[in-house]
Parts: structure tokens; C-alpha cells; sequence
């Protein structure tokens, strides 16, 4: 199973990273490494995403976890299991403040030519906990 991941620590409670992650990046997805972001993050919403690393093709995706302030999962891919994205997100709260995690992991029989074919997810991952993190260190 392929997967790309991030982790970063960030000087802000939980609840601030929660807040910046569902609220706040939606409202500016460009500083994040996403071209556009529609809809709105909630337990089984629809939302649909153009990244920089793919600007012309939309990603659906379905927000199947929401356990606010710690885990979130997005899921989308094609139909029949064929090929999934699921991306989890997860705060943890540390004596500092939290630690991000992000992780994305791709399954099911497409899995490996797709995956072969994709670039390196690697540094949008990081600008967007690099981002994140700027942001929940502000002031909010």
C-alpha cells in the first residue's frame, strides 16, 4: 500500500489547530497547496478539492470521520473500491501545544499503476502542515 505522510508540531492548543484546519483553510485552500475548495467540512459532508499538484482534475471526496478536535478522514477514489485515497488527519495535544499528522494511504486493485504514475505528494504535504501551522500560531 503506498502512502504519503507529514508530521509537525505546532505552539497552539487542539482545539486552535482543529478550528484553523476546518474552518479557516477552507476559507484560503491557495495557501495550502489547494487551487479551490468547495463545500464545507462535517461529519459526511461532500466536499470536492483541485490541488496544485493536479489543478485541472477535482477531487470528491467524503469527510467520514469528524471527531473534533483530534481525527479527521477524508475518503474519495473510484467506484467499486477500485482505487481509494483516504486521508487521515490527527491532533494531539502535547505539553507545547499539538502535534499535526497527516496521512494519506491509496488502495484497492488500481492501486499500484496509479499510484506509479502520480508524482511525489511529499512537499504539498508539507506546505500544507507548514501553512497550518503558521496559521494556528497566529492570533485567532
Amino acid at each position: 500500500m503506498k502512502f504519503y505522510e507529514t508530521k509537525i508540531e505546532i505552539a497552539s492548543p487542539p482545539t486552535r489547530v482543529w478550528q484553523t484546519l476546518t474552518a479557516e483553510m477552507p476559507r484560503a485552500p491557495e495557501r495550502y497547496g489547494i487551487v479551490r475548495f468547495d463545500g464545507s467540512i462535517a461529519q459526511n459532508a461532500k466536499i470536492k478539492l483541485w490541488s496544485e499538484v493536479a489543478p485541472d482534475r477535482a477531487f470528491s471526496l467524503k469527510v467520514i470521520k469528524f471527531d473534533a478536535p483530534n481525527k479527521m478522514v477524508w475518503r474519495g477514489g473510484m467506484p467499486f473500491g477500485l482505487f481509494v485515497g483516504t486521508r487521515t488527519f490527527t491532533i494531539s495535544a502535547t505539553p507545547q501545544g499539538s502535534v499535526f499528522a497527516m496521512r494519506e494511504e491509496f488502495s484497492g486493485l488500481f492501486a499500484g499503476p496509479i499510484t506509479k504514475s502520480m508524482p511525489d505528494l511529499t512537499p504539498s504535504f508539507k506546505k500544507f502542515a507548514m501553512t497550518l501551522k503558521e496559521e494556528a500560531e497566529q492570533d485567532g
